[in-house]
C-alpha cells in the first residue's frame, strides 16, 4: 500500500480550485469531481483493507507453522497496515474537520 499524503492533498486542492468556479462557466465539472473523489477515497479504503487482510493472512501462515514466511516480513506487514489505517483516521479527521467549519459557515 502506497500512500502518498502530497498528491492526495494536491489532488485534493485542485478539486477545490474547480468547486470554486462558477456553474455557467465549466457545468461539466460539477459532478466530476465528486466521482473522481468518491471513487479515490473508496480505492484507498479498499487498499487500507486489503493491506490488513494481507497482515492477517502472513500472520495466521506464521502461527501455522508456514516455514517460507519470516517473523520480519510478518511484522514489515503489520507495520505497513497499522501505518495505513493511521493515515486513513488522520484523512477521515481532517474531513470531518473541514465539513464542521463548512457547515458553521454564514450563508
Amino acid at each position: 500500500m502506497d500512500i502518498k499524503a502530497n498528491s492526495l492533498y494536491q489532488e485534493m486542492q485542485a478539486m477545490i480550485a474547480q468547486a470554486q468556479l462558477p456553474v455557467h462557466e465549466a457545468p461539466n465539472i460539477v459532478k466530476q469531481p465528486e466521482n473522481e473523489f468518491a471513487s479515490m477515497l473508496k480505492n484507498a479504503i479498499e487498499g487500507v483493507n486489503d493491506a490488513q487482510m494481507h497482515s492477517k493472512n502472513m500472520q495466521q501462515r506464521f502461527e501455522m507453522g508456514d516455514p517460507s514466511l519470516s517473523l520480519a516480513e510478518v511484522m514489515i506487514a503489520k507495520e505497513k497496515s497499522s501505518i495505513a489505517f493511521e493515515a486513513t483516521l488522520q484523512v477521515r479527521n481532517k474531513l470531518l474537520e473541514a465539513y464542521k467549519q463548512i457547515s458553521n459557515m454564514p450563508v
